[in-house]
């Protein structure tokens, strides 16, 4: 439990165990799980948490409580790992109102079986609810990144309730800056939704916001106006990062070689450079710099006469994220017919604005005076 401000509190929890989060998403910092109490005249609770840890969160309501019970429970998320308890809250707590929206309620019946008509109260967007000296304001964040999000802002402490809007990967005691897995969390999780957090950021921009108290990750206190700059940049697609990711594959080697005389030779020039082999790093990773950075390279093997399986497996997960914006080179390899360079294009036809350096380097079996001269067009092309 930590007060973070006179009368806000976070009682979330912290999941070490968990190494995997939405079965996916590697997290060796482990996960929180968020929850905060607000003690007014009357009392809120702002979403619940996953479900091994109930105990340990109502014994963070318990003391600041006491025996005494909240009087709201504040569903802006239904997801699992925030929606688990709903159900036991409103058993312990059974004078205690559930405000959410209609969505929030259609979804609550599925996971449940009962979303307690009689105790509900639904809230529209821009609808207020007193706490005593302070109103809440509820704004709708349809898609950021479920249809039932919405977000509370309380105008007293000029503090958000983002939802899982600004969160990140990682434990609250992790001692780790915001921005890294921030960008991991948020391409891997919301980046398919940059218009519906568009959309968010315009109803935002009109507040005075000096605190961010997301679902995961810590609570934001300081630079708030870096932090929605840069969901600002994520949310459209621009470039947050001057250089070059390279996202390869290599069976033996000989791909990887070129990529190293890539590299070598943009670095020499000033270019920051970074590089990811598919096979051996998380996609989540390099899916997140591809996304960051405005120039891409992908290098692979023509493979069953198709291309290498991680690299068609980071193909779909960039896709599905609204991939755009973005300047590609290419790098194939095949020892009697390459077709790597032709099936990316064809991959990437249906994104927008993506424009493929004229210079593609085709490496038949390995690196010879041929192919090495078309990576040196292709760093000319590419600075």
């Amino acid at each position: 439990m930590k007060r973070i401000t006179n009368d806000i509190y976070h009682i979330g929890v912290n999941d070490r165990n968990i190494d995997l989060f939405e079965s996916q998403y590697p997290v060796p910092n482990g996960m929180a799980y968020n929850s905060y109490l607000i003690k007014d005249e009357k009392v809120a609770v702002f979403d619940t948490v996953e479900r091994h840890f109930t105990d340990e969160w109502f014994s963070n309501i318990e003391e600041i409580l006491g025996d005494f019970a909240p009087d709201y429970l504040i569903i802006q998320h239904m997801e699992p790992d925030h929606s688990a308890n709903i159900m036991n809250f409103a058993n312990k707590y059974p004078t205690a109102k559930l405000v959410g929206n209609a969505k929030t309620f259609k979804f609550m019946e599925q996971f449940f079986g009962d979303a307690l008509a009689d105790r509900q109260v639904v809230v529209k967007e821009g609808e207020t609810l007193s706490l005593g000296s302070r109103e809440l304001t509820f704004i709708m964040a349809p898609m950021v990144h479920w249809p039932e999000v919405m977000v509370t802002y309380d105008s007293k402490d000029k503090v958000l309730f983002s939802a899982d809007a600004f969160g990140k990967f990682g434990a609250t005691d992790t001692d780790e800056e915001w921005l890294d897995e921030a960008r991991r969390y948020y391409i891997g999780i919301v980046g398919k939704y940059g218009m519906q957090v568009q959309a968010l950021l315009k109803k935002a921009s009109v507040l005075e916001i000096e605190k961010i108290c997301s679902l995961h990750g810590p609570v934001l206190e300081s630079e708030i106006d870096k932090v929605i700059e840069k969901y600002n940049i994520w949310s459209s697609y621009g470039v947050e990062k001057d250089g070059v990711v390279i996202c390869y594959t290599s069976v033996y080697g000989h791909t990887q070689e070129a990529i190293n005389l890539l590299r070598d030779k943009l670095s020499a020039k000033g270019i920051e450079v970074k590089t990811y082999d598919l096979a051996r790093t998380h996609k989540s990773v390099a899916v997140a710099d591809a996304f960051s950075y405005g120039k891409v390279v992908l290098a692979t093997t023509t493979y069953n006469n198709e291309i290498f399986p991680p690299m068609r497996e980071f193909l779909a997960e960039i896709k599905e994220r609204g991939f755009q914006n973005r300047t590609v080179g290419i790098i194939e390899n095949g020892s009697w017919a390459p077709q790597a360079a032709k099936i990316i294009k064809a991959e990437l036809e249906n994104c927008k604005n993506i424009t493929f350096c004229e210079n593609t380097v085709t490496i038949k079996s390995a690196l010879n005076d041929e192919s090495r001269a078309q990576v040196d067009k292709l760093v000319e092309e590419v600075i």
